[in-house]
């Protein structure tokens, strides 16, 4: 964290930063995210909420109940212009061990996917691939990534919308393969606190040329959708978080997550042909 200032720019990114520690403290301690002992991959892309994270997170290392490692690590995905002095400077600013990786993702991204199409999908399950086997190869036991309060929400809506499931971004989860513990330190943090965080800090954000290029994505019109929601009525999109985290089971519609024909005992009835309960 900067040193203490009397400046008001200063002063008002310590404020900021307190409260930015004190929820992602509280997410990793809700979700049990890091235990003693534990690895921690850092994944720091470049991007304004990465560059947060990694900063909580050594503070909240030199705090914590429980000794623990932190790495950052970043994927050069061969964008063109990418500035791979940058990360590495940064980190070796903060005294964060820094590990670079390289695969030309990009090229993959530009020769599969139509001009116009969404980049996004295929461009981050090819960086999460290589994230995750480098993180299972190095033994580290968590990955870290910088998916804050409004990422879990709109993916919920894109979900919601666009797939016809209720789902989203749990804080803590693992891998399909069972090899990796992916946590979300930033659950708890609205990304108007980390831009305006990383404003003040003036992080040496790295723009995307993927899909930073592409205004008219689904996630950037439920980003627009939330923004309109928050400015009608302050709140609710932390609100509709909480509703993430209070999920009744018996008041949805899904079979398989609660068992209706039970509630009035015995066999359930056959009402459709061919013996279809």
């Amino acid at each position: 964290m900067p040193a203490v200032s009397t400046t008001p720019v200063a002063g008002a990114a310590q404020k900021l930063f307190k409260r930015l520690r004190r929820e992602a403290g509280r997410a990793i301690q809700d979700y049990q995210m890091i235990r003693a002992g534990d690895r921690v991959m850092v994944c720091l892309s470049g991007g304004k909420d990465s560059f947060a994270m990694a900063e909580l997170l050594l503070a909240l290392k030199r705090s914590a109940p429980v000794g623990f490692e932190l790495v950052a690590v970043n994927l050069d995905q061969y964008q063109p212009g990418f500035p791979r002095e940058v990360i590495p400077a940064w980190c070796a600013q903060r005294d964060l061990p820094f590990e670079q990786l390289s695969q030309d993702t990009y090229a993959v991204v530009r020769r599969v996917i139509p001009d116009g199409a969404t980049m996004c999908g295929l461009c981050s399950r090819l960086r999460r691939g290589h994230l995750y086997r480098h993180a299972a190869e190095r033994g580290y036991t968590k990955l870290a990534l910088g998916h804050h309060l409004d990422d879990i929400v709109a993916t919920f809506f894109l979900n919601l919308f666009h797939g016809g499931r209720l789902a989203a971004m749990p804080p803590k989860l693992r891998s399909e393969d069972g090899r990796n513990t992916v946590i979300r330190p930033l659950a708890y943090c609205r990304e108007r606190d980390l831009a305006a965080y990383a404003a003040l800090s003036g992080f040496p954000v790295i723009p995307c040329t993927l899909c930073g290029s592409q205004p008219n994505l689904q996630r950037a019109a439920i980003g627009r959708m939330l923004d309109a929601w928050e400015r009608e009525s302050p709140g609710r999109v932390r609100q509709i978080f909480k509703a993430l985290a209070n999920v009744q089971p018996s008041q949805l519609a899904d079979r398989d997550l609660f068992d209706f024909a039970a509630l009035d005992g015995g066999a359930p009835a056959r009402w459709l042909p061919g013996g279809a309960a």
